[in-house]
């Protein structure tokens, strides 16, 4: 297969790069963006043709991906992640809300959405000849590229701030990631990589410092278009890191579009972060163009313990641009709403996906959104790779007392 992908692009400045080259930041230290022919997609792809593809997962999406060639295609099996509606609201949380949906991206290989952004960066580094990647990560992100990595056959360094889950540091280390632990946070650890790079002869694939993940990224919005019938939902609440997810969607939507595919209604994107790390919330609440360090941050939902992001300006533009707003929450409200929506819902999300449930409650009693919009709410990873409270109920087998049992 051709490629469509027409160049590149600095996101700030508009300014040009070849295609098929290696490319980092821009000149002006901000992300590249990968742009596309659409014009021609639009004349030699019919959107049907991707309803009736057989493609695993994202790929089926493959004329809206910057991969050439098949070969090159680093795939674990991905599949289309599930909707499924909250239909208890109104009792665990007083929200009598019509239409409201779970985008589970813990369906995924490796358990989280990150599988999206680094299966398509391990392709392209295949595609690219890149021989040795790198990543700071707090968790998911690092074991998505070493699981990608090491199906490709690519090295895999991974350093992660030493107060990352277990679970994530364990896993991303039984894939193939040579994993070490750093006493900082994710920025500190994103330094060693870049200061590191001449010596190591390693490729960085931080967040936004190549511009490859937020394509993968993007298939979140361009698959919720085609679930939703070629439609986007009133409202999506997206926790809220390094941003390449809500950055990703917003151009995958713009995209879609473009193509014709979609008509011409964006969802309000709504940026979710925590009290602990909340730089974005307080640049939309300043009205600032880029957001501020956050000094001391520190949260349970480690996916979104992320300082400073070098795409502020472009999630900012996104919550700007569609009328959306970005929101925190404590972590005592994840942490409620997680242990909520797994008694009534049947789901265990993981604390980000469980912070947009926390912001959508809010929301709504606040008056921002109405409970009669439809609204889409991402969980990003599995609750399994977070802490869970211990079971403590204890039976003596030859002492049975079946009081304990009932529940009510």
């Amino acid at each position: 297969m051709n490629s469509y992908v027409s160049h590149l692009e600095c996101a700030y400045s508009g300014k040009k790069y070849e295609p098929g080259k290696i490319h980092t930041i821009s000149e002006m230290g901000k992300p590249i963006i990968v742009k596309y022919d659409l014009e021609r997609i639009a004349a030699e792809v019919p959107r049907s043709s991707i309803e009736d593809s057989k493609e695993p997962g994202f790929w089926r999406y493959a004329p809206l991906l910057p991969v050439c060639s098949e070969k090159n295609r680093v795939s674990l099996g991905e599949v289309v992640t599930p909707m499924i509606a909250l239909e208890n609201l109104e009792s665990t949380l007083g929200v009598d809300a019509k239409a409201v949906f779970v985008k589970d991206e813990s369906r995924l290989p490796t358990g989280s959405f990150k599988a999206r952004g680094l299966g398509m960066a391990v392709s392209m580094a295949k595609e690219l000849g890149v021989k040795h990647l790198a990543i700071p990560t707090n968790g998911n992100a690092g074991s998505a590229l070493a699981a990608y990595a090491t199906r490709a056959g690519i090295e895999c360094t991974v350093l992660c701030p030493d107060n990352t889950p277990t679970i994530n540091v364990r896993e991303t280390q039984m894939q193939g990631g040579s994993t070490h632990l750093v006493n900082g946070l994710i920025g500190e650890c994103g330094g060693i990589i870049a200061e590191g790079s001449a010596e190591m002869d390693w490729f960085a694939v931080s967040t936004l410092k190549e511009p490859y993940r937020i394509e993968g990224k993007k298939t979140m919005g361009l698959e919720l278009a085609e679930q939703m019938g070629w439609s986007l939902p009133d409202i999506i609440f997206y926790p809220t890191g390094g941003g390449t997810g809500i950055i990703g969607m917003w151009k995958g939507f713009k995209e879609l579009i473009e193509l014709g595919w979609i008509e011409d209604k964006m969802p309000r994107m709504v940026s979710v972060q925590s009290t602990g790390c909340a730089p974005i919330v307080r640049a939309w609440e300043e009205e600032h163009e880029f957001a501020e360090y956050w000094e001391g941050a520190e949260t349970i939902s480690s996916g979104i313990r992320v300082p400073s992001a070098l795409g502020d300006f472009m999630i900012l533009d996104a919550v700007r641009s569609s009328g959306g707003f970005a929101i925190s929450v404590t972590d005592e409200e994840t942490l409620d709403i997680q242990h909520q929506i797994g008694l009534s819902e049947g789901l265990l999300l993981c604390p980000e996906g469980a912070a947009t449930v926390a912001a959508y409650r809010n929301s709504v009693d606040s008056g921002l959104v109405s409970s009669s919009e439809s609204v889409v709410l991402f969980n990003t990873a599995t609750g399994l790779k977070y802490p869970m409270p211990d079971v403590t109920s204890k039976i003596d087998k030859n002492n049975v007392e079946y009081s304990v049992f009932k529940t009510k």
